[in-house]
């Protein structure tokens, strides 16, 4: 229903004390929001990890049938004399070499645990800024991912026993570093959790920090839309003189400290045409 003159005053007034009672409560619990959805967050990594380990678990179980896929495949490709030294190279032989079923199921899972393992560096670098320590070990798990890296000198150790696994031959000369890639980067990742899970929880408040920025600019740009719609960043008409502008702040704080001795003024329409129409005359005939 529609209010009098004598009414809007107070539900505006009622109206922003709601708004700021709001502001508060958000500021309030920001924080703890934060810290729940970097909580639930750092879960979905976990479960990923886990999902993630699991499947290698299976591939290692297969880790015969690996070496023999890559070695049919070297042979297509007259490649038998250098390693395997990425993962860039296995994708090839896969793509141009690879002659039958097993050997493309194999190659194939190889790489899906690897893309996996890459996307999941995604998603650790976007959850905190992090410190010395988790940025170092992040920054290890998205080179040794990387297509291009050359793989040939690492080499898992205890307690993975997938080098153990090898001849002599193959482990020093051709896919050693292959074989290793794997558990070295999910050792790395689950680091990586272990020293995120005890940093300060007040990291939160940098990407907090940000989602407030962006708030305030977007404001920023609204206030600016509104100037070149012919609005005020009041939004006030941009034709009122500034007496007439005086008028109308006085619905505000102004107002409020003279509601004691001063009735409510008119709605803004017949405020705007009294200023207009000039001063009172007494009924009569006029010249002007």
């Amino acid at each position: 229903p529609a209010l009098g003159p004598a009414a809007r005053p107070e539900a505006a007034r009622a109206e922003r004390r709601r708004r700021k009672q709001r502001g508060a409560a958000r500021r309030t619990c920001g924080i703890g929001n934060g810290r729940a959805q970097e909580g639930g967050k750092m879960n979905e990594i976990k479960e990923s990890l886990r999902n993630v380990e699991q499947t290698y678990k299976i591939f290692q179980q297969q880790q015969f049938t690996f070496i023999a896929a890559l070695e049919h495949t070297r042979e297509n490709a007259h490649d038998k004399i250098k390693p395997v030294t990425s993962i860039g190279q296995v994708q090839t032989y896969m793509d141009h070499y690879c002659n039958n079923t097993t050997d493309k199921r194999i190659l194939l899972m190889f790489l899906n645990i690897c893309s996996d393992l890459s996307k999941l560096c995604q998603r650790l670098e976007s959850l905190h800024p992090g410190n010395t320590t988790t940025n170092a070990l992040l920054e290890k798990c998205k080179m040794l991912v990387s297509h291009s890296n050359d793989l040939s000198s690492i080499r898992a150790k205890y307690p993975h026993d997938v080098v153990n696994h090898l001849s002599c031959d193959e482990a020093r000369n051709h896919y050693g570093g292959v074989v290793s890639l794997i558990p070295i980067v999910l050792d790395c990742m689950k680091e990586w959790v272990a020293h995120s899970e005890k940093l300060p929880r007040n990291m939160i408040q940098s990407v907090s920090g940000e989602h407030t920025s962006l708030e305030s600019r977007a404001a920023e740009a609204s206030g600016r839309g509104a100037v070149g719609a012919g609005l005020t960043v009041s939004g006030q008409p941009a034709f009122l003189t500034a007496a007439t502008q005086t008028s109308l702040s006085l619905t505000g704080p102004a107002r409020e400290s003279r509601r004691v001795r001063k009735k409510p003024q008119a709605c803004l329409g017949r405020t705007i045409g009294k200023l207009l129409d000039g001063p009172w005359k007494p009924p009569g005939r006029h010249a002007f």
